[in-house]
């Protein structure tokens, strides 16, 4: 399997630097700063990052188990909320909140939930995240 590549270059002192983040792709390319991440300034943060990574890693799971169970989907699109906040005076990422919506002709509910957790629990990035304490996953069928 092929490895992925990505860096980050921060130049400065924590509050007062500036960063940017690339994809080995070239795909993407963002600056952020102090601000950007643990404020509300407009621009990019890591955790921006993770919930792209793990919306999108999901949806791809969920799209192969469903496939599996023979209920190809035709549309799946999922959101993710990162939460990073303070614990023990160190930043934490503590919860992940995904949101999907799924058109998958022929599923029932109970169908789709189960295959839905075993996306939750078994895509690459879940498990890479297996440090972060809460993640929940608000599914359902369109």
């Amino acid at each position: 399997m092929p490895v992925r590549k990505a860096e980050a270059v921060w130049e400065g002192t924590l509050k007062e630097g500036k960063g940017v983040m690339k994809l080995g792709s070239g795909a993407y390319e963002g600056a952020y700063t102090y601000a950007t991440r643990f404020e509300e300034e407009p621009g990019t943060n890591p955790e921006e990052l993770i919930g792209a990574a793990h919306a999108g890693c999901f949806s791809m799971f969920l799209s192969a188990v469903l496939t599996g169970a023979g209920f190809p989907p035709n549309r799946i699109e999922t959101s993710a909320k990162v939460y990073l906040e303070q614990v023990d005076g160190a930043p934490w990422i503590t919860k992940i909140n995904l949101t999907c919506r799924a058109d998958v002709p022929g599923v029932d509910q109970a169908t789709f939930m189960e295959k839905v957790d075993v996306s939750k629990k078994g895509c690459p990035v879940s498990k890479a995240l297996g440090a972060v304490k809460e993640v929940n996953v608000d599914a359902a069928l369109v």
